[in-house]
């Protein structure tokens, strides 16, 4: 009998410094300096004319959706330019010239490469042909297609229940192949799907069905522009979401107001050159926010009270304030949220959210004249355990204001990936729709489960307790996107067996069950053809508008297939070709998948011809001031409390962010130029008065310590970077500090991670 080798991987890389360069904050984005910085990085990586042919077909009407994040792409875009600097270094990222391919496996063990930073693995290249990882091998080994697929059928036969099978999807993917996936998972006997929106927007999700009758934001492109006021909200657009910045600079040019709430002054919402424009580029630029308040972390509901009370106290006096028809007509709780108003004092809300009162006057004074109102946010709200209430919050002063429903008004989330919001959607989901399961019976003939699924912290726990013994991944990073690293490693070792369909080699790849395989997968860029027909893909943006992405660029490899295929593929593999659906019928033609997501998803319609060109809506109940579906047939006022960390004298709560040069768990390269970091992501951001009361100085070196639950989490080796953040607060770049975060510890309700408020320690060591 052969011994099984334990693997001995690493889930950080040999921790080093890598040679910081301290610069002043920028207070312009954008500009000369970024396009420069996305032509060096698209040009080393894809060569200059391949380059530049690709990126003049990014978002334009026939070209291929940015791979990045899911800002929507308007009606008459820039066509030399509708890409942003991140953009542009996505499109680098996956359609470079480097690869991985078997040779470079067998001169390289997993445990070799585990030692690599994750900057490190992601500039090694493409994956360009299937490998698997034996159980008694530390070496990935080639393996054809059709051994691959066998190799997942006979484990998932091989289970004793389906739920012993997890399905996670990344927001990369398109509709067909997350409507494909979603519903393998379903014909095989399970609703454990979770979604890397699990980590995320769940909070937005709850909150805004519960508040609103939908779990995404009412508002489309157009009525940025229009709006008088737009609150950005835990939210850094110039780096996660620069074309956001675009239409800001829209608003503010039609006379509207931008006021930024964070614990951050982002450079983006400071002051931006637009590159479309030539007359920003030779000049000063544009100034985004009016007002920006430096809110403590997870003190929005303090701050968002504190407004509110301020504006029922203005409306008391004039009555003109609120909107008390709208109200009437179309809100329920208002008698009980003023009451509830009443037990608190302005003060008291005031100290707690750390912003000066002069600059609350101002912002209410504001919301006060104004009615055509946005509020946007990300993910600087949902990773809090109180974010669904603190979404709740802030649709309060929508609804006091009339300011949904109605044009240049409303709710704006903005998703992080491409097409998260597409694949939930289409089905990617952990609980059980009846509508879809219906639609599924009827029209795809087969009885899906009906009982819910595992999300992601369940799912990690189920890996854990070793409940779960498959587990299958359509793109990401899930090791190094999950909390908890150590727990999550730990949880995906149990696996029997685990599945990568990638583009690029990252730690999730390194970290494996017992058995490996990694399925290398197209680019968004890539062109998709099938039996001579050119084959299009469809996404949805943060607004909901679905629309079509073809590929130009040849496939990095000829032994790569696209994730519909790969699927279909699969399905048709484990099902032996008898089941009511035609898998490889469906990998071959995606208009044929069109079809049935048309048939059985509510709101699609005739998907293949209505999403040409710049593409359509999905019906969205709040636009027509429709809250049928909820209490009393009205959209909800919430009652919420303030939060309650219980911080002991040594803590400070810290937030995880992104620098400039990443995108998710995608790193670009060592620069946060816009913060004045270069060549290091081994920082934390800290106040100057916390650091003389912890005995710190600029770039002494610190170990970040967090105790949940008698279990303490450390982050080694990062240095203290004096920086303007409320006192008592603290920021540093994930992944590296997700192993800070308790994998049991999340937002109420969603289940979203606690990343964005940890408690934490620091501890000075000596520098080496």
């Amino acid at each position: 009998m052969e011994t099984e080798i334990k693997r001995k991987v690493s889930l950080t890389g040999d921790i080093k410094f890598t040679g910081l360069r301290l610069k002043e904050p920028m207070h312009t984005s954008a500009g000369l300096l970024g396009v420069k910085e996305a032509l060096r990085h698209t040009f080393k990586e894809m060569g200059i004319m391949r380059s530049m042919r690709t990126l003049l077909e990014m978002n334009q009407e026939d070209g291929f959706r940015c791979p990045s994040c899911a800002w929507p792409v308007p009606e008459h875009p820039s066509k030399i330019a509708e890409y942003c600097e991140n953009g542009a270094k996505a499109l680098a990222d996956e359609a470079t010239l480097e690869h991985v391919d078997a040779d470079f496996f067998a001169e390289h063990s997993v445990e070799e490469l585990s030692m690599l930073s994750d900057f490190e693995l992601n500039k090694l290249g493409r994956v360009v042909e299937p490998m698997v990882l034996q159980p008694n091998s530390v070496h990935y080994e080639p393996i054809t297609w059709q051994d691959a697929l066998e190799l997942i059928s006979e484990k998932l036969h091989n289970l004793k229940d389906p739920n012993e099978a997890i399905f996670y999807t990344s927001g990369r993917s398109s509709n067909e192949a997350a409507y494909l996936y979603g519903m393998f998972a379903r014909a095989f006997g399970t609703n454990n799907m979770p979604d890397c929106s699990n980590m995320c927007h769940e909070s937005s999700g709850v909150a805004l069905s519960e508040t609103l009758g939908i779990g995404k934001g009412s508002v489309k492109l157009d009525d940025l522009y229009g709006a008088e006021v737009i609150l950005v909200v835990g939210q850094n657009p110039g780096t996660n979401h620069p074309r956001m910045l675009s239409a800001l600079e829209k608003c503010k040019k039609n006379g509207g107001k931008i006021i930024s709430i964070n614990p951050l002054a982002e450079t983006g919402l400071v002051n931006f050159k637009n590159p479309q424009s030539i007359s920003d580029m030779l000049g000063n630029g544009q100034p985004i926010a009016d007002i920006h308040l430096p809110v403590k972390i997870n003190e929005d509901i303090a701050l968002a009270k504190l407004i509110l009370k301020k504006l029922v106290a203005l409306d008391a006096k004039n009555n003109n304030v609120l909107d008390h028809e709208f109200i009437v007509e179309y809100v329920d709780g208002y008698d009980d949220l003023l009451k509830d108003l009443d037990h608190y004092d302005m003060e008291s809300l005031q100290r707690r959210s750390g912003v000066y009162m002069r600059k609350i006057d101002k912002v209410v004074e504001l919301l006060a004249e104004n009615s055509k109102i946005v509020i946007c946010w990300a993910m600087g709200i949902t990773q809090h355990k109180n974010a669904v209430e603190c979404i709740k919050e802030y649709v309060n002063i929508l609804l006091l204001k009339g300011a949904v429903g109605k044009p240049f008004a409303g709710t704006c989330p903005v998703r992080g990936h491409s097409n998260v919001q597409g694949d939930r959607s289409v089905g990617i989901m952990h609980y059980v729709n009846k509508t879809l399961n219906e639609n599924i019976q009827k029209h795809l003939n087969f009885d899906p489960p009906t009982e819910k699924g595992y999300d992601t912290v369940e799912a990690i726990e189920a890996m854990h307790e070793e409940k779960a013994k498959v587990f299958v991944c359509l793109g990401g990073n899930f090791l190094m996107a999950a909390s908890d690293t150590q727990y999550t490693a730990e949880a995906i070792q149990n696996c029997d067996l685990t599945v990568q369909i990638s583009t690029k080699l990252n730690r999730s790849h390194l970290v494996t069950g017992k058995t490996a395989l990694l399925l290398p997968t197209f680019g968004r860029s890539e062109k998709d053809e099938k039996n001579g027909e050119l084959q299009f893909l469809t996404m949805e943006s943060s607004t909901g508008k679905v629309r079509q992405s073809k590929g130009l660029l040849q496939p990095a490899s000829e032994h790569i297939k696209s994730e519909p295929e790969i699927i279909a593929l699969l399905a048709h593999t484990y099902f032996r070709g008898n089941h009511s659906m035609n898998w490889y019928e469906l990998g071959q033609d995606y208009n044929l998948i069109r079809k049935l997501i048309d048939k059985t998803v509510k709101g699609f319609e005739n998907t293949s011809e209505q999403s040409k060109g710049f593409g359509y809506y999905l019906p969205n109940n709040v636009r027509n001031r429709d809250f049928r579906m909820l209490p009393n047939g009205m959209a909800q006022l919430s009652i919420t409390s303030l939060p309650d960390h219980q911080l002991e004298p040594d803590e400070l709560l810290l937030m995880t962010i992104r620098s400039h040069d990443q995108f998710n768990t995608t790193i670009y390269g060592l620069n946060d130029r816009y913060r004045g970091i270069h060549n290091e992501r081994r920082v934390v951001f800290m106040n100057e008065e916390d650091m003389v009361e912890k005995g710190l100085s600029q770039l002494d070196v610190i170990n970040l310590h967090s105790n949940y639950d008698g279990i303490r989490r450390m982050a080694e080796k990062f240095l203290v970077v004096t920086y303007e953040i409320p006192k008592g607060n603290l920021a540093a770049y994930f992944p590296e500090t997700n192993m800070l975060v308790p994998h049991n510890h999340f937002a109420d309700k969603s289940q979203t991670p606690i990343s964005k408020s940890i408690k934490v320690s620091v501890e000075k060591i000596p520098r080496t």
